[in-house]
């Protein structure tokens, strides 16, 4: 018999309970420890989640929440997860998008979400619970991952308990990943700690050798003047001191390239940095500058990310048509007969894909949708769009007549080097006109008023402007 659920959300706090709060927390949460970690507390960490049968994860979440704090390691997390939720995810019917469903896709705990699906690759896995909120839209919340046995299925209320509730008795509960899976984190991890370790020798390297040392000193056995010395020295600003008598010597050995100690620090730093850049993005070149790397060699590592991007794309659409149809069923959502996709986007350069415009049009005649080109182009329609698309046509008709009709006479002698002035023509009855008739179906006011403009031009060299 199947054991009954719990009509409730699983709540999250503290002891204290929250203003209004009726019912104790399903969870109380506990601080995590930061800092002071090392290689040591690494493995020992990572050896208490790989137990069988008495496996702890708590000090591995910490560490995973110590390491987060570095900048490089998020920049690149980020970077995966802005990449999936960068694209526009749909839910379609036979190719149709559904507008109703789509709506709920553009809200923000959609986004959410697929960052927490993505995360489940990082951190081993995630469980979320579903619930309708006071607007009715639906939202979520994560469980705490230190809270949550994925091997056994149960929620413990405190970090440090060996058993707790079966989440088989709360509803709409959404659980992405492997029950052993520690994530990618456990990989990034050793990389992190030997930088931070690496920057921490650095810092103390610059401040030893990076400042100039003020030196004092006193007779011996004269303990006045030691007094006086210490006082000026305290007075003399926030430089390095060393204080001491005329017969003690200090020396400070140091290595004999202080250009190279730093070198070798910048370079540890650096190479852990690529090390992690390769563990989450598959390349270097996509996030740092190299002085060796060529453009085709940028498209190489470009191409690899975006295989990630593929796979990441591919790893939330199977939680969403596979592992979340029951959940969008208990939250009134149908998803029957469709399914989500990430639709390819056309991207293509305007310039290029003007060029191809033109070419269909002048080439194979191809009629293109004025709409079409305002939509595509960014263009606004203006609102006498009509007008000046009859105007635009009627200029265009009586450039075809014109070009049809009117043909100026061409001389079959070749100019001379020095042409002679026309001469002015003598009116003859028989003579022929300097232009052929114009037709227009009957006389035509058109071609009446170009034959009396036109009649007295030049035919060779024009006619001079002189107004």
């Amino acid at each position: 018999m199947a054991r009954k659920k719990k009509n409730n959300r699983i709540s999250v706090g503290g002891l204290r309970p929250m203003p209004g709060q009726t019912k104790p927390n399903t969870i109380i949460l506990s601080a995590p420890k930061r800092f002071g970690i090392d290689i040591s507390s690494f493995i020992s960490a990572v050896n208490a989640a790989d137990n069988i049968d008495f496996y702890r994860r708590t000090r591995l979440y910490d560490l995973y929440d110590d390491i987060m704090i570095d900048t490089h390691l998020t920049s690149v997390i980020e970077r995966r997860r802005n990449a999936v939720n960068g694209t526009h995810i749909s839910f379609q019917r036979d190719g149709i998008p559904d507008e109703t469903i789509n709506e709920q896709l553009r809200s923000p705990w959609f986004g959410r979400l697929v960052g927490d699906i993505i995360d489940a690759k990082f951190y081993g896995f995630s469980l979320m619970q579903f619930y309708r909120d006071e607007h009715g839209w639906v939202n979520y919340d994560l469980i705490p991952r230190k809270h949550v046995d994925p091997v056994r299925r149960a929620i413990m209320r405190f970090q440090d308990n060996i058993s707790g509730t079966p989440w088989d008795e709360y509803p709409n509960l959404l659980f992405v990943g492997q029950p052993r899976d520690l994530g990618m984190l456990v990989k990034a991890a050793p990389w992190v700690i030997y930088k931070r370790n690496d920057v921490a020798d650095w810092a103390q390297f610059a401040e030893i050798f990076g400042m100039p040392i003020e030196d004092y000193t006193y007779d011996n056995g004269d303990d006045e003047a030691r007094e006086r010395t210490i006082q000026d020295a305290k007075e003399a600003g926030a430089l390095k001191k060393y204080i001491h008598a005329k017969d003690v010597e200090l020396k400070l050995l140091e290595s004999g390239n202080k250009t190279g100690s730093s070198d070798l620090y910048d370079k540890l730093c650096e190479r852990c940095n690529k090390e992690m850049s390769k563990l989450f993005l598959g390349n270097t070149l996509t996030t740092e500058a190299q002085s060796t790397g060529s453009e085709a060699l940028g498209n190489v590592h470009k191409k690899e990310e975006d295989q990630i991007l593929k796979a990441d794309q591919k790893y939330v659409l199977n939680v969403l048509n596979y592992d979340m149809t029951d959940i969008f069923t208990a939250m009134g959502i149908d998803t029957s007969g469709g399914e989500f996709v990430f639709p390819e986007p056309k991207s293509i350069d305007l310039t290029a894909k003007a060029n191809i415009l033109v070419q269909l049009n002048s080439n194979w005649r191809l009629p293109i949708s004025d709409d079409y080109l305002y939509d595509t182009f960014g263009i606004e329609k203006p609102e006498n769009y009509d007008q000046l698309k009859a105007q635009i046509e009627e200029s265009h008709l009586l450039t075809q007549v014109l070009n049809s009709n009117l043909q100026f006479p061409q001389s079959d002698e070749t100019p001379s080097t020095s042409p002679t002035p026309p001469t002015k023509p003598t009116p003859s009855s028989s003579a022929k006109p300097p232009f052929p008739t114009v037709s227009l179906s009957g006389k035509s006011p058109i071609s009446s008023f170009l034959r009396r403009f036109f009649a007295l031009a030049p035919l060779h060299r024009g006619a001079a402007l002189e107004w």
